[in-house]
């Protein structure tokens, strides 16, 4: 039988073991890693698979020519038995993520039907031991920014595959939702409204994945009084390297919970989370404030977020200005506001820029008074620059 059959996972080194020369020419292809041996040339071959050592001698002598063929991709991972499968081929998107500074190709994608699907391939690495490099990376929308959910000659774990479970919501003095990691942020606003809740932080965009945001840390116009995502996560269930399925919270393994949360997935794989909820607001006013001065702008921010019962949304931001910023659908003025829109029009100047945002119900006289008197009192304490 040829190597080529065997089609052992291997970590290869050669070691001449006399002195009759010439010696080795080895090539690396895709998928196959070639030997050419030649002329009274002796070596002796270790191999290590996935759960052994094995030592072979390997003789050539003579005028023959013999090729041996190493497959890159390791013969188990083929045979691993799982309900979800694995993709050896057609796998670019995995090589390329939101920042697209790197493309690394992964040697196979694993598309889970189920959380023992992503423990049985963590613990079938883990176990080939320290001889392996395969590495794998846990891909949500793949937003990353230097190839963190990339996987170089690796396996990507696509965990869009798991968004599909159903999510399950609690419902009492204490809300809150367990949903997948691969579970997108705008399907859990969607079906939280069917009860009147939603999440308590937000990122800006909402189409990022529940273990993406988490192993970051989840950061928007709330974070200032609720805290970023990672501070609304009751409980965690993750796959650690070890592929043990573990939950994880405040009070039960403490540790990986807090290394977990923001731990760039350096501790585990967030296959499960259990988000707080709040009663979702009615309405809610939304202002856009654009200054051309850094310092002012700064300087209401800061007023802003050190003030209790102001707004409940608050986040500053730089954009570049263009001749068509007042009929941006983002803008607070209108076109026909001239004498405020002329002061913006210089194509390629920087200006800055507050979102701000007042949730109220307009049936509650006391609650629509309010946003009035956060107006008011904006406009008398900061200032801003048109």
């Amino acid at each position: 039988m040829s190597m080529c059959e065997m089609g052992h996972s291997v970590q290869c080194q050669l070691k001449r073991i006399n002195d009759h020369p010439p010696g080795l020419s080895s090539n690396l292809i895709e998928d196959t890693q070639c030997l050419l041996f030649d002329n009274n040339v002796e070596f002796e071959y270790i191999h290590q698979s996935c759960h052994e050592a094995t030592t072979i001698a390997i003789h050539v002598t003579g005028d023959n020519l013999l090729n041996f063929c190493f497959p890159s991709i390791p013969l188990s991972l083929r045979t691993v038995v799982l309900d979800g499968h694995l993709s050896f081929t057609d796998n670019e998107f995995a090589a390329k993520d939101f920042g697209d500074q790197y493309r690394y190709s992964p040697l196979a994608v694993l598309h889970p039907k189920s959380v023992s699907d992503i423990s049985t391939i963590i613990k079938h690495v883990w176990q080939m031991g320290p001889y392996t490099e395969l590495k794998i990376a846990a891909r949500g929308r793949g937003h990353s920014l230097h190839g963190q959910s990339q996987a170089n000659r690796g396996i990507v774990i696509s965990m869009e595959s798991l968004w599909r479970q159903k999510m399950q919501f609690h419902i009492g003095k204490t809300c809150y939702v367990d949903v997948s990691g691969g579970a997108l942020w705008i399907n859990i606003l969607h079906e939280s409204l069917k009860y009147g809740l939603t999440p308590k932080s937000w990122t800006d965009y909402l189409h990022l994945s529940v273990g993406g945001t988490l192993s970051n840390a989840g950061i928007s116009g709330q974070a200032f009084r609720h805290g970023p995502q990672i501070n609304n996560v009751h409980q965690l269930e993750v796959v650690t390297g070890k592929g043990e399925v573990v939950n994880c919270s405040e009070s039960q393994n403490t540790d990986l919970f807090y290394g977990v949360l923001g731990g760039l997935g350096q501790f585990g794989v967030i296959t499960r989370a259990r988000i707080s909820l709040q009663p979702a607001p009615h309405k809610v006013k939304w202002i856009r404030v654009l200054y051309s001065d850094f310092s002012t702008f700064s300087k209401d921010q800061e007023y802003l977020i050190s003030v209790e019962k102001t707004f409940d949304y608050i986040e500053g931001l730089v954009i570049k200005n263009k001749t068509n910023l007042m009929n941006d659908w983002r803008s607070n003025f209108t076109p026909q506001d001239s004498v405020r829109a002329s002061q913006f029009i210089s194509e390629g100047k920087l200006l800055f820029c507050l979102e701000l945002a007042k949730n109220f119900n307009p049936e509650e006289t006391e609650s629509t008074n309010k946003v009035r008197l956060c107006h008011i009192e904006l406009y008398k304490k900061m200032e801003m620059v048109f």
